[in-house]
């Protein structure tokens, strides 16, 4: 092996033996025999070294990376805190929930530190390119540095590891230098729009219009002090996204009436279930605005859903059925509404459930339904399923009136996005809002508040499996004993038996039927008991 080979299987740098080659040859060439091969080779390959890393943009940048090299423009820059490590220099496990936020999940031990104390710092950013944007992390003297030196709009070039952080993929720092020479182009002032939303970003503005609201809940942290959560949908010309406000912001949720466009300030985009959120914490807000935002529903026609799809569906309320109230196991009450909604395509039977049965929704009004569930329904007819997940917006009212603030069924005005008859599923808040691990099911992007009933809004107990039961609508014999009865009336149970509901009366179905929750049904057979059928037919 020949002394170039040799210099060129120590380089840290990724070029290739023949590239390295070329540059060693055109060195000596441009030294005019002032070096040989081996000291080009090896002033070839410190350079290339040094520039090892170097990637064309923000958004190049991979956990996977040992080191990048970039150049950025500052966006945001955060408070600088402070944190005790463990007696062995380490970041110690009990820093103060406040401050977890504000400091990357991916630290090294290797952390340098100050040499009188166990004390640490931490000062995060955000930076930009026109590819991108990322949180960056300076810790202690780079971190104090970076609180006096370092403001917003200044253009850096930064030298660090990228890794998985508490919001996504960060850089931990190594170095910084400000590059006043360098024009990056990125608008300060301007605003996100949906569909420019990446997980990881915070500080984030957009526009917005509320497309539906929910309720506020509550949940108990650690700490014993209660916290509060709620959320929006909004919408904006590029999509649809899901907003979760928290503790002082969650409010804000029950003062907007849907149809109001809003700008959210200060926001942060956190991942759940595999879909982007937007989070609004006590720092952020979300403020009524002037301007006009559009939304226009990216829906798929009804004639061309399939089972197990989660789809977004508008179209015209064809029918609409008066709500059902049923007990559950647990003795909470439950209710759903059937509204048949039809585009030119098809028609669908739609299962409104929890709140959004009390949606003041009437035939003629046009209803766009996102994230609703397709399912098999009565007689291998399709039907959309719309549980806690799904939102329900009024686009246009039959009557002529603009779509928003509509009211529920009795007047109030309760339009709910992700309502669940009060059982609560949210996204959590990061620890610096001070949601606990025993208000998150898994780790910091999980549901708090979750209700021990909140199973019977979702899909699975709006199907056959469900084990709610139904008190009887009066104490009068529904059924005549002995005799041939037929009764029609929405199933409220679809376990053994199966409960039928009229708005009226309540009767118990003895029959080995296909049936659903919320199925209208017809059955015949005779009176076994002042309630009970033991069905013949099931139509």
């Amino acid at each position: 092996m020949g002394v170039i080979e040799e210099i060129h299987e120590d380089l840290e740098a990724d070029v290739e033996l023949a590239e390295f080659r070329d540059a060693v040859e055109e060195r000596v060439e441009r030294m005019g025999g002032l070096a040989d091969e081996e000291t080009a080779a090896m002033l070839v390959a410190h350079e290339l070294d040094e520039d090892g890393g170097e990637v064309e943009g923000v958004a190049e940048i991979e956990a996977g990376m040992e080191e990048v090299k970039f150049v950025a423009k500052v966006v945001s820059v955060g408070e600088l805190k402070t944190f005790e490590r463990d007696d062995d220099g380490s970041e110690n496990d009990d820093v103060d929930e406040t401050e977890a936020e504000e400091e990357p999940a991916a630290r090294e031990e290797g952390a340098a530190q100050d040499e009188q104390s166990n004390e640490g710092r931490v000062l995060n950013a955000e930076v930009a390119d026109e590819t991108g944007q990322i949180r960056v992390a300076f810790w202690d003297a780079l971190a104090t540095d970076a609180a006096e030196r370092m403001e917003r709009g200044d253009v850096v070039r930064i030298a660090g590891r990228p890794a998985e952080g508490y919001r996504g993929l960060e850089v931990n720092v190594d170095k910084a230098e400000p590059d006043p020479g360098v024009e990056v182009d990125v608008d300060l002032e301007g605003t996100t729009s949906i569909d420019d939303l990446t997980l990881g970003r915070s500080d984030v503005n957009v526009e917005a219009l509320v497309l539906d609201t929910e309720s506020v809940r509550t949940f108990d942290r650690d700490d014993g002090s209660e916290g509060k959560v709620s959320n929006l949908a909004l919408g904006d010309p590029s999509g649809r996204i899901r907003a979760t406000l928290w503790d002082g912001m969650a409010d804000r949720a029950e003062e907007l009436e849907p149809g109001t466009s809003v700008e959210v300030v200060d926001g942060y985009v956190r991942e759940r279930d595999g879909d982007l959120e937007l989070h609004v914490g006590e720092r952020g807000a979300v403020e009524e605005i002037d301007e006009s935002v559009e939304y226009e529903p990216d829906s798929t026609p009804i004639g061309e859903v399939e089972i197990d799809q989660q789809v977004d569906l508008v179209g015209v309320v064809r029918s609409a059925d008066p709500k059902r109230t049923f007990d559950r196991d647990d003795g909470s009450e439950g209710q759903v509404r059937n509204v048949r909604v039809q585009d030119d395509s098809g028609d669908i039977r739609v299962a409104l459930w929890g709140d959004k049965a009390d949606l003041d929704i009437s035939p003629g009004d046009e209803l766009a339904l996102a994230d609703v569930e397709i399912q098999d329904g009565w007689q291998d007819d399709l039907e959309a399923s719309a549980g806690w997940q799904a939102a329900v917006t009024v686009l246009e009212r039959d009557d002529g009136l603009p779509a928003g603030g509509g009211g529920t069924a009795d007047g109030d005005a309760d339009l709910s996005a992700f309502g669940d008859d009060g059982s609560g599923d949210s996204g959590d808040e990061a620890a610096s809002e001070g949601a606990t691990d025993d208000a998150e099911s898994s780790g910091a992007e999980r549901p708090v508040a979750e209700a021990a009933d909140a199973t019977a809004e979702g899909p699975g107990a709006q199907r056959g499996t469900s084990s709610e039961s139904v008190d009887d609508a009066d104490d009068d014999a529904v059924v005549a004993v002995g005799e041939t009865v037929e009764f029609t009336g929405v199933v409220v149970q679809a376990g053994d038996p199966i409960i039928l509901d009229d708005g009226e009366q309540t009767v118990r179905v003895d029959a080995d039927a296909d049936i659903h929750l919320g199925d209208e049904i017809t059955v015949r057979g005779e009176g076994v008991e002042d309630d009970r059928i033991a069905a013949a037919d099931v139509f």
